[in-house]
This record gives structure tokens, C-alpha cells and sequence, in this order.
């Protein structure tokens, strides 16, 4: 009679770690119940940046529809861009929505949804410099965010490199004469050339350095929402969602296609 008790015991116990663990993994998909929770740096008009205290641009509207199609909440959160993967890794954050570039070297750390934007390494200079092309650059100073694939950018061209924790700071210091040049995202670039001031006597040099593909990033072991969120950029692809925020937000461009 004990023995059978004991056993019947022991299954009930089995039975309850079963369901636990299985609700775990559904809800593995979120690491903040309720809520999609995001991440980018804050700093990088237009695409996450800061308006009377609230951060906005493409990449939150790009994640807000992203929450609507889960049925959830959008949280978005500004951090330090070199900070962003190991904040993902360690589980503050559902996924790092902050054009971030795929790399073969971040793929070691992180899994990448399909692209939802396309955009390269530009370099900008002073319309007074007299510098035409990125060969002109060796020797001079480039101003770059740290953790980005820009430093290898400004590397490559035999620059000087100067560390900044985001392109507001990048783009002043060229506009100020502190620095010879900035290499950063093209539509960054042209919105600074734009927006902000000082940002009339930037131009663009040369074409792209090379072409990025922009993801989200998640933890490489939640493939429950890596899934979905694929799933969900591939409609908002077909339906157009993705360029009409891109229009809104890039003067009427399509950055979704390549």
C-alpha cells in the first residue's frame, strides 16, 4: 500500500514538472510577460532617438507593429550599443531592435531574423574639407560609435579612429571641425545632413563602403520567437506594412528592398 502511494506520488510530481517545464517553453517566447521588450542605443535618428523625452523613429514603429501582430505590449528600451548582445544574451531584453547589421561574427553570439531594412557604411566629410572619396582619408581622423562595424570601415582606410557612444556625438564633433569624418549608416547621414544643425555643411563622399542587411537579434536559443518574428516580417513585407513605415520615415524610400 506505501509502495503504491510512493508511486502515485511520484507521478503526480512528474506530471506537474511536465507542465511546468512545457509552459515554460511557451512562454520562453517572451522574457518579459506581456510584453514585446526591445533595445536599441537611442541615438540614432531616424531610426530610434529621442523626441520630448520619448523615444521614436523607424525602428519603433517597425517593432510597435511587430507587438501588434503578437498581441502584446511594445517596450522600448535605450542602452549603450555595445552593451546591446550581451544585455540579449543575458536576458534583459526579447530581442535587440536597433538596425543592427548581420555579421558573421555576431552570429556566433546571437540568431538574426530575416532583414527588415537594407543599408550601407557611408562616409560623411565637411563640404569645406576638400576630401571627394574614402582613398583620401588615410592618416585623417574618423569619427565612429563604438561596438559598430564602422570602425572596421575607417580601419580599412588607413584613418585614425575615434570612439563615440553615438552618432549625435559622431556628427557634432565633424560638424565642430574635431574630426576629418564619420562613417556611419547612409540614411543616418542624409537625415543629419537634413535635421540637425550644422548638418547643411556635410556631404556625403564617395558611394556606399559596402551594403548591411539590418535584423533583429534574439537569443539564439529562443527559436519559438525567432520563428514568429519571421513569420511576422514576411507578412509585413507582403503587405507593405514595413514600406509604408519606411515612406513615412525616409521621405517617401522604400529601404525594405534591396
Amino acid at each position: 500500500m506505501f509502495k503504491k502511494k510512493l508511486l502515485l506520488i511520484i507521478l503526480a510530481v512528474a506530471l506537474f514538472m511536465f507542465t511546468i517545464v512545457g509552459c515554460a517553453g511557451d512562454t520562453q517566447k517572451f522574457v518579459m510577460e506581456g510584453n514585446f521588450t526591445v533595445v536599441g542605443s537611442g541615438g540614432y535618428p531616424p531610426f530610434n532617438f529621442f523626441d520630448n523625452n520619448e523615444v521614436v523613429g523607424f525602428d519603433v514603429d517597425t517593432g510597435q507593429a511587430i507587438a501588434e501582430r503578437l498581441g502584446v505590449e511594445l517596450v522600448y528600451e535605450t542602452s549603450a550599443w555595445d552593451g546591446l548582445i550581451e544585455g540579449l544574451k543575458a536576458g534583459r531584453f526579447d530581442a535587440v531592435l536597433g538596425s543592427m547589421a548581420i555579421t558573421e561574427e555576431r552570429q556566433e553570439e546571437v540568431a538574426f531574423t530575416i532583414p527588415y531594412y537594407y543599408s550601407g557604411a557611408q562616409l560623411v566629410v565637411r563640404a569645406d574639407s576638400g576630401i571627394t572619396d574614402p582613398s583620401d582619408m588615410v592618416g585623417k581622423n574618423i569619427a565612429v560609435t563604438v561596438g559598430t562595424n564602422f570602425v572596421q570601415d575607417a580601419e580599412e582606410l588607413g584613418a585614425e579612429v575615434s570612439l563615440y557612444d553615438d552618432d549625435n556625438a559622431t556628427l557634432m564633433e565633424l560638424i565642430n571641425g574635431r574630426v576629418d569624418g564619420v562613417i556611419t549608416d547612409r540614411l543616418v547621414a542624409i537625415n543629419a545632413m537634413e535635421e540637425i544643425s550644422g548638418g547643411e555643411d556635410l556631404v556625403l563622399a564617395g558611394e556606399l563602403l559596402r551594403l548591411e542587411e539590418m535584423a533583429l537579434a534574439v537569443n539564439e536559443n529562443n527559436t519559438a520567437l525567432l520563428d514568429e518574428l519571421n513569420a511576422i516580417l514576411e507578412d509585413m513585407h507582403a503587405d507593405g506594412t514595413l514600406t509604408e513605415i519606411s515612406e513615412y520615415w525616409h521621405n517617401g524610400e522604400d529601404i525594405t528592398v534591396k
